[in-house]
């Protein structure tokens, strides 16, 4: 009883923070300036052990939010060749928030979970491919919550607890 009183409480902790943000951080539909910046997207590598950067031109964005909006995007849309996919084909982007602590929530459709191959090490490549993404190219953003389909979940495919923030591994880049 009181793991699950406990979960309830990350669960309206979590709750909180995302309508917190909605009201405090407005954040504007787009704002590019005229410049593309380069940002590194982190793939699979062949063998499916390790993440390797891909440098990929992107629209700049003055606004932190919108910014990680399109490196997840970006992920989603999946590597040039020679790298491979880490978020499964089919999974959208539905919600993006920078909290002022610099937590990045990023909650994806049910996809991610649905299609996702499982197995421990592509599980820790796909939850690392968007931490590492995101925290490598964006100084607002210390740690990522990953949401599914606008609430926690324990897994993505069964073995990496979801629960907490995850902080850039770079263990796993090569």
């Amino acid at each position: 009883m009181g793991i699950k009183l406990h979960i309830s409480k990350v669960s309206l902790h979590v709750a909180l923070a995302v309508i917190l943000c909605m009201f405090v951080w407005v954040i504007p539909e787009k704002s590019y300036s005229s410049d593309q910046s380069v940002v590194h997207l982190y793939f699979a590598d062949k063998e499916n052990r390790f993440l390797i950067a891909e440098d990929r031109a992107v629209l700049h964005s003055d606004e932190p939010a919108e910014l990680g909006r399109i490196i997840i995007k970006e992920l989603i849309g999946g590597p040039g060749e020679g790298l491979m996919q880490t978020i499964p084909a089919g999974t959208n982007l539905t919600a993006f928030y920078i909290t002022q602590d610099g937590t990045a929530y990023v909650d994806l459709t049910v996809e991610i979970t649905e299609e996702h191959p499982g197995g421990v090490k592509s599980e820790l490549l796909t939850i690392y491919s968007i931490v590492n993404s995101l925290i490598l190219n964006m100084s607002e953003i210390n740690a990522v919550k990953i949401l599914i389909a606008g609430g926690e979940s324990l897994t993505l495919a069964g073995h990496i607890d979801l629960r907490l923030p995850f902080k850039a591994d770079m263990l796993l880049i090569r």
